[in-house]
């Protein structure tokens, strides 16, 4: 997790954008202005709106990275909405993460896995390449803990070999998650917090120059309290932080989940700044793509900006 806390450290940002595109959140004009270079090029009609979509996210996203990429120090891509738009989704996707390392940025991609044996291995290739070939440009990736040590070794074992680092699932921001996270043990504890003491204990081999493990946890910004308490229960897992914005966190929810050195944590935004644009009395249906576009990322830019002087007040204190 060292390179992720250097970041975080030289940008004064424990911050990323998640870049979560879909067909709302893209101005209509953008996708529009693809409609001929599409037309031309796919092999039936069917494909063509699929492929117009895919060309419009990656614009999108070139547009929010090339704004951002100079204060926040990572960004997440959800592969889920890359995959709906099947191949030509899957293309761009890894096109995104590429730009985005080439302009220096940690790319956490959001691939949730959750498998076992050969399975998870396959999956781990997301971290370690094909024979020195690297086509994802991740630098970690979210991994779901359900099938126990058997789905996460694999990814363990391809992040120490490749540098790189993973994030479990531990304490979700979505509501339904207590139906299974708040459920009681035996021994009186919570599905939750025996997670959480099996994430540090699964990162314990891999700590780092600054006193965290490979091994992260996906913590909610939407459980403050819970949040807190797991900061003091798991001293050498850093945080991923969503919830964050949209979803109902603040900056004020999420102080609890870093250490006394303001690090342990990095906390996403994804519609809050990725959609900064449609709430811009800028906008205009009528206006050009290139407009649009350049609108999109002055608003992620501003939107990013607010956040990190937001989470500088709350961590940094």
């Amino acid at each position: 997790m060292d390179r992720l806390i250097e970041a975080i450290e030289q940008t004064q940002n424990p911050s990323v954008v998640g870049l979560d595109p879909t067909e709302a959140l893209v101005p209509p004009q953008v996708v529009a202005s693809f409609a001929d270079e599409v037309r031309d090029s796919v092999e039936s009609d069917e494909e063509a709106p699929a492929a117009q979509l895919a060309v419009a996210y990656f614009e999108f996203n070139r547009a929010i990275i090339d704004a951002v990429a100079d204060i926040v120090p990572a960004v997440k891509p959800q592969i889920a909405m890359y995959e709906a738009l099947g191949p030509a989704g899957i293309d761009v996707y890894t096109m995104t993460c590429e730009y985005a390392a080439e302009q220096g940025l940690y790319v956490l991609g959001d691939v949730k896995r959750g498998d076992i044996g050969s399975t998870a291995a396959a999956y781990a290739h997301h971290l370690s390449g094909m024979n020195g070939w690297n086509p994802w440009h991740e630098d970690a990736v979210t991994v779901n803990p359900y099938l126990g040590c058997d789905g996460i070794t694999p990814f363990v074992e391809a992040a120490n070999a490749a540098d790189k680092d993973i994030f479990v699932l531990v304490r979700t921001s979505n509501p339904s998650s207590s139906e299974l996270q708040m459920l009681d043990l035996a021994d009186g504890t919570k599905v939750y917090e025996h997670v959480a003491d099996l994430v540090e204990t699964w990162g314990s081999g891999s700590i780092g120059t600054h006193g965290y493990s490979r091994v992260g946890a996906v913590v909610g910004a939407t459980h403050p309290e819970e949040g807190r308490a797991l900061r003091a229960r798991m001293p050498h897992t850093f945080f991923l932080v969503p919830g964050y914005g949209a979803q109902g966190g603040t900056a004020a929810d999420v102080a609890g989940m870093f250490d006394d050195n303001g690090s342990g944590a990095i906390v996403n935004s994804s519609r809050g700044i990725i959609g900064a644009w449609k709430k811009s009395p800028q906008y205009s249906p009528d206006m050009s793509a290139d407009d649009a576009l350049a609108l999109v990322a002055d608003c992620a830019r501003q939107a990013a900006s607010d956040m990190r002087d937001n989470l500088r007040i709350a961590v940094y204190r």
